[in-house]
């Protein structure tokens, strides 16, 4: 029951009466923005769903406007003459919810209440506007909407909320046309919101290609480094459509891309076709954690220790396996992933504990339940959950020339103030980079005398 999906920019400088003559230097984004537009009209939708990165975001739950009615409009932007008001398809919202909470996804409808007690936003906000002002024009501004903000969940269940929406549509034979609201890269050039990075045009040409060639594994393998340096707003929207479609075929059409002012923009169409591969079931089957027999030694008791303390609250007595680890003494970090995003991560620069298998127990835990970026792992996500251990070398003094982030780590201190940086990770391939980042964590000023040491890792997994 899914008639039409469209991945769409959100700018609202290309409505006239906000961008005025400017909004014609992105002519093009308009025109994509009018032919979606009607090729979505033409599917005869009854509910549009949008996808939004710039509702009410949280980390580990989808939220969804839940009022009867829906209200927004431009005033933010100089144009309160541009506003919207429609019907909520609250039956609809309300099986999306269903589905969520049946496989342990956190999905929050935001009515007045909940919005007035914790300050969250209640009216449609421009990641919806904007796109729903053009299908305006074609007609269908009078249908129900759902408004759905995607939030910052790991890729798998962005993709699992897509493919709810689509399970919810045919279970209420609900003909429905979902909208992805998202910029592409922010950092296309030097005057736009961020400043120039080569990965920028990089990640557009690489989602523009993927997409016109119905690729959506390469999609869904998208190296994170590279959507983090692009600064996108987009990508999660872009999963959830595509879980909307798994296991049919589709065909796409790019309407237009551009990147006028240093952000891309992107309008692009999809409608679905015939039965095809569940590509859920091709990602579930590459991305289940190996077994503990495949793991090394220091990840093995690492994985018990955690798993040990989240079902009893106490670290196991250490098997006679793990016996060369009480041989040791080092600093280690222990780290942990979520379908590839990081869960966890805490570690010590030298050695605390009696001996390394001390010090990674210790570690395991603190990365499991008190990295304050994150809440506690429960033992719901440790299947899902890969762990990878990092013993220390000694840490030498250097200068910035002795550097190498894919061989060392590093060190900054200036008095009591210390930043590290882990050897060999994504996304950090120079030393100006490495540098920067440990000098960060520090709070130590660029500019400021500090003292740099290197060091060499072994890192398990």
């Amino acid at each position: 029951m899914i008639t039409y999906l469209a991945y769409t920019p959100h700018p609202p400088i290309i409505i006239p009466e906000v961008g005025g003559k400017r909004g014609q230097e992105a002519a093009s984004t308009f025109a994509g923005m009018e032919e979606m537009a009607r090729q979505a009209a033409a599917s005869q939708p009854e509910t549009l769903v949008f996808l939004t990165p710039h509702g009410n975001l949280f980390r580990d739950a989808i939220s969804c406007l839940g009022g009867r009615q829906l209200y927004g409009d431009m005033a933010s932007f100089n144009a309160g003459s541009v506003r919207t008001s429609c019907p909520n398809d609250l039956e609809l919202a309300a099986a999306i919810g269903y589905q969520c909470a049946e496989n342990d996804i956190n999905f929050l409808m935001i009515d007045e209440d909940n919005a007035r007690r914790y300050r969250l936003k209640t009216d449609l906000d421009h990641g919806i506007l904007v796109p729903h002002y053009f299908l305006t024009r074609a007609g269908l501004g009078s249908l129900p909407l759902v408004a759905v903000s995607v939030g910052l969940l790991p890729r798998a269940q962005l993709y699992q909320l897509g493919m709810f929406i689509a399970q919810s549509a045919r279970q209420l034979g609900r003909r429905v046309a979902v909208i992805a609201s998202g910029d592409m890269s922010h950092r296309l050039k030097d005057e736009g919101p961020y400043d120039f990075h080569p990965d920028g045009p990089l990640y557009d040409q690489e989602v523009e290609g993927l997409l016109a060639a119905g690729n959506t594994q390469g999609l869904l393998n998208l190296p994170e480094a590279l959507r983090e340096n692009a600064g996108e707003c987009g990508y999660g929207s872009l999963v959830v459509m595509l879980g909307c479609l798994d296991g049919y075929r589709y065909q796409s059409r790019i309407f237009s891309h551009e990147g006028p002012f240093g952000v891309g923009y992107m309008v692009a169409g999809l409608a679905p076709g015939e039965a095809g591969l569940s590509f859920w079931e091709q990602w579930q089957g590459s991305a289940r954690p190996q077994q503990d027999q495949d793991h090394s030694l220091p990840v093995k008791w690492a994985r018990q220790v955690l798993k040990s303390y989240l079902l009893t609250g106490k670290i196991p007595p250490l098997p006679e396996e793990f016996a060369e680890l009480k041989r040791q003494r080092a600093g280690a970090f222990v780290s942990l992933k979520k379908q590839g995003n990081l869960r966890g991560c805490i570690g010590t620069i030298s050695p605390y504990r009696e001996d390394l298998a001390a010090e990674i127990a210790y570690n395991a835990i603190s990365a499991g339940i008190k990295d304050p970026r994150f809440q506690p792992v429960t033992m719901k996500e440790y299947d899902d959950l890969d762990f990878s251990v990092d013993i220390l070398g000694e840490a030498e003094p250097c200068s910035q020339e002795d550097l190498d982030p894919l061989n060392y780590g590093v060190i900054v201190s200036r008095g009591s103030r210390r930043g590290l940086l882990l050897p060999d990770l994504e996304g950090v391939d120079t030393v100006e980079e490495q540098l920067s980042i440990a000098l960060q964590k520090a709070g130590i000023d660029p500019g400021d005398n500090y003292e740099i040491e290197r060091f060499k890792v072994i890192r398990y997994k």
